[in-house]
């Protein structure tokens, strides 16, 4: 059977004979519905008219994206390391082009996904790779819309993949909301939307929805702020293609946050 993907926000539906009735990823007040409806795409008509890239990103760090853009945008990162190579994030369309160029780079050991927005195909690419764990934190369980035996919920505050990486619950955007820390060299901060990379590389920023402008609340940002304080990042890689961060990431999280809750303080 098909497996529907959802072509606003790109999730893909466990295998079924028609489409899914709704996405409640998008019914959500996070997300939205499209101005002409909700609409779906199988993942073999995904393949025909889309393809994915792969670009270095940083040393040892590789986006992989669908060219043209599809559902969101994000790009997910395949961060090699010599313990197993980590994918961050996930995409929806996935084809033996794709699996073959990343397992020259040295496969996939494991999945983590920030949040519900880009859980997208990850079940389709854990089975790619030999169905790898999916590490999803326990408080985003209702948003899986392919349950798999291949996804690991975890609960708690952090979760360690390897010596090296560790992913952190921050909440805010979702309750489970989680980022990915990696402690070599300086540090680096994988965080998906939140904190957001801005387009002026100086600042990130936090919000609740970004398609509806919705703010993030001032006890969630403190409460994010001091959930990364006892981590050391150098570089920060946010959800889409050369969103990053590469010196200071900390300072900027921290000065972003300040001038965040001023703004929220301030009448204009």
């Amino acid at each position: 059977m098909p497996t529907y993907i959802c072509i606003t926000c790109g999730t893909q539906f466990a295998p079924s004979g028609q489409p899914p009735e709704r996405c409640p990823i998008c019914e959500d007040e996070r997300q939205f519905i499209g101005l002409t409806g909700q609409q779906w795409i199988t993942l073999d008509d995904l393949r025909a008219t889309h393809r994915n890239t792969i670009y270095p990103e940083s040393p040892g760090i590789w986006g992989v994206g669908s060219d043209p853009k599809f559902a969101i945008g994000q790009r997910g990162l395949l961060i090699q390391h010599s313990a197993g190579n980590i994918l961050w994030d996930s995409i929806s369309l996935i084809d033996n082009d794709t699996v073959t160029r990343i397992q020259a780079l040295g496969g996939v050991s494991a999945i983590a996904v920030s949040h519900p927005h880009y859980y997208s195909s990850m079940v389709e690419w854990s089975k790619a790779f030999g169905a790898v764990p999916i590490y999803v934190h326990e408080d985003d369980r209702q948003w899986v819309q392919r349950p798999d035996p291949c996804i690991r919920f975890w609960q708690g505050e952090t979760h360690p993949l390897s010596p090296a990486f560790t992913l952190i619950r921050i909440g805010g955007h979702f309750a489970g909301y989680q980022v990915l820390h990696g402690s070599i060299g300086s540090g680096s901060l994988f965080s998906g939307d939140l904190p957001q990379v801005c387009l002026d590389r100086r600042w990130v920023s936090f919000m609740y929805s970004y398609p509806n402008y919705l703010p993030l609340s001032a006890t969630s940002v403190r409460r994010i702020v001091s959930t990364l304080e006892t981590f050391e990042f150098g570089k920060l890689f946010g959800a889409f293609p050369g969103f990053v961060i590469n010196a200071d990431a900390k300072d900027v999280v921290r000065r972003s946050a300040e001038r965040y809750l001023q703004a929220l303080t301030i009448e204009r």
